[in-house]
Formats: C-alpha cells, structure tokens, sequence
C-alpha cells in the first residue's frame, strides 16, 4: 500500500545501510525513545543491518512501563469499590501493583472497562449516572489531549461522576535525566515522532545544545529508523549536535498548536515518579486547579501504598528502560518471566522493550 510500502521498501533500507556503513568510522551509541521504534527495530531485524561499531539501545519510550506500581495499586483499589467503573487502556489491565493486577480484580467481579479513548469513558459516565466513572490516564503528550479534551468536556456538560487516576509524563524531562546519569552512555538520540507531532520539537533544541548531543525526530517504520541512524550517526562522525526532524511528513517545528493549548488549558507541570527509574522533576501533569474536582484521587482520599517502592524480585525493568541493559541480560526474561507471566511492565506493555523481544526473537 502506497505511503506504508515505500517506508517499508528493502531497496531503501539498504541504500541506508550502505550509507550509514560507509558514513562510520568510530563506535557510537544511540538510544531510540519510543517503544514503537523499539519494536520495529527488533522486528525488522534493524541492529543486524548496522555496522557493529553502532550500538542502539532502547530508552523509556513506554509510558505503560515507567507508570508507578503506586499509580497501579490506586486504580487496583478503585476498581474493586462497587460504586466505580474504571475505564482503561487494554495494556493497562496486567502491568504487575504490588499484589495483583486490574486483570485479576477484573475476573473476580470489578468493572474494569477497557477503551479505545477518554471520550468513551466520558460516554459510559452520562449512561451510568449512579455510578463513578474513573479513566485511569495513561500515556506521553500523544494522549494527554484527548484527556485534556475529556476533562474540559466533563466540565462543560456538567458529569459530576467522572474524574481521572492521571499518570501522564513528559519526554524531555526524561531525556535530560538519562544524560545527567553517571551511567549515561548515550550519545544521540532518535526522538519519538509521534509525541513531536502534537509538542514539536522545539524543547529538545535546548537539550542538544547543553549536552553537545544530537537528536533526531524519527518515525516508526524500518526506512524511518535507518534515516534517523544515518542522519545522527551523520553529525556525530562531523561534529556537530542539533535537532534534524526526520519524520518530516507528520512533524512541524512548532508542532499542533491547538492540542498543545488544550493541555495547557486542562494541566499543569508537576514532578513524577517514574516506575525502574525514580522521581524526575517537571516530568508529569496534573490537573490545574479549576478542574481540580476531577481529580480521582483528591476525590476518593487515595493515598500512595507503603509499599509502593516495592522493587520486583528478579525483574531488572529499571536497568532496561534507562538503557543500561537489554531484555536478555535479564535472569528471568522468557524463563519466569513471559507475557503470560510478567514480573515487571516491559514484557507486558505492546510497546515494552523486554515483550518485543520475547515476541520477534
């Protein structure tokens, strides 16, 4: 199919294989951001294609992974009240809380919904008006519009029983924290194409010049990924660091200024904890004050777990969404811990790097 095809064409892939193999002279290290090009990676075989002096290796580009096992015992606690209806993404139902996950509180009698978009929870709310409605909001700046517009939706017509568990998180916060890592050995990054779509890419711009490092907004299929190498392994060999935007026929500079003003209109920048990674400051959002009455857990008096730093016995996710190991050093990777079974949210999530593996290789 034209537009799929031509990206996915192997007379182009190897013309940037060519390319990238005659381009290099020295080893670099290259992080890819999003799950999505993770997965595409793995599966169109993309790390065989390079020379071996480049390294890839994948970063917290799963907003399902770096969700907190706190967040995940609060929607675990509101989807066992019988006066609640919790409406989520499908990836959500079994990324492991600290004993169980919303599959099992599913399957023994909790209404756990899954949808497709916040809207629908706004829909299930005006058909159910005995009932509280809670979207547990999950996802980078691709998502957070469609909540924002939800919200503001809810506000307009007048639900009162809708609210939101809100566990959105930010990008370039979590860029700046990988480079400020003492582990850190990144030295370009392929940023994800479609966050830039709705944020630009402006914000990274300052991040390529403060850490000398290159950063290339990059789609998700295989030529898309070998135009992104070429084009960072490109200013690395010259020298050079700024943002190119590779993934040109969906991204603008300035990006979709009408779903950047809903967001800003509904959230406001707060610090965020990040699951197998730690507190990152101005890496989340919540919901700014005039709309603060749709916030789940001010609403039902939620309070973070004790045990909510539990860390999973023999999962090493931390390790694998920082990018200082991959799915396979893991002990228990494809052994104890599989998509049937999963121990931590990579192997869960459709975007986690540790599923992509266990499913392509």
């Amino acid at each position: 199919m034209k537009f799929v095809d031509e990206y996915r064409s192997a007379e182009a892939a190897q013309k940037y294989q060519k390319a990238i193999a005659s381009l290099t002279t020295q080893p670099w290290v290259i992080m890819e951001i999003c799950g999505g090009q993770t997965h595409s990676i793995i599966k169109y075989g993309i790390e065989k294609l390079l020379p071996e002096k480049i390294t890839l290796i994948h970063g917290p580009g799963c907003p399902v992974c770096v969700t907190p096992i706190s967040s995940i015992d609060k929607a675990i606690a509101l989807a066992e009240r019988q006066d609640i209806i919790l409406c989520t993404f499908g990836d959500m139902l079994r990324v492991p809380g600290t004993k169980k996950d919303l599959l099992s509180v599913k399957s023994t009698g909790g209404d756990v919904r899954i949808v497709y978009s916040p809207l629908k929870a706004i829909e299930i709310a005006r058909a159910n008006p005995n009932k509280q409605i809670v979207f547990f909001s999950v996802g980078f700046e691709t998502t957070a519009p469609a909540t924002a517009m939800a919200v503001y939706q809810a506000r307009q017509l007048g639900i009162n029983n809708f609210s939101l568990l809100i566990s959105h998180v930010l990008v370039p916060p979590a860029i700046q924290a990988i480079l400020s890592s003492p582990n850190c050995r990144v030295q370009g990054f392929l940023a994800a194409g479609h966050v830039c779509t709705v944020m630009g890419y402006t914000e990274y711009e300052a991040i390529a010049s403060q850490y000398h490092i290159p950063i290339v907004v990059t789609g998700f299929e295989p030529v898309d990924i070998l135009q992104g190498i070429y084009m960072c392994i490109k200013q690395l060999e010259e020298g050079r660091a700024s943002v190119e935007n590779q993934y040109i026929r969906s991204v603008r500079r300035e990006g979709n200024k009408d779903a950047q003003k809903m967001i800003k209109e509904v959230f406001e920048v707060v610090t965020r904890q990040w699951r197998g990674i730690g507190e990152i400051p101005a890496s989340g959002l919540k919901l700014r004050e005039k709309y603060a009455t749709f916030d789940a857990e001010n609403r039902f008096r939620l309070t973070t777990s004790q045990t909510s730093s539990l860390q999973e016995s023999e999962c090493i996710s931390g390790l694998i969404l920082q990018g200082v190991k991959k799915p396979y050093e893991c002990p228990a990777f494809g052994k104890r811990c599989t998509p049937e079974h999963p121990l931590g949210a990579p192997m869960v999530s459709s975007e986690g790097a540790c599923a992509a593996y266990y499913r392509y290789r």
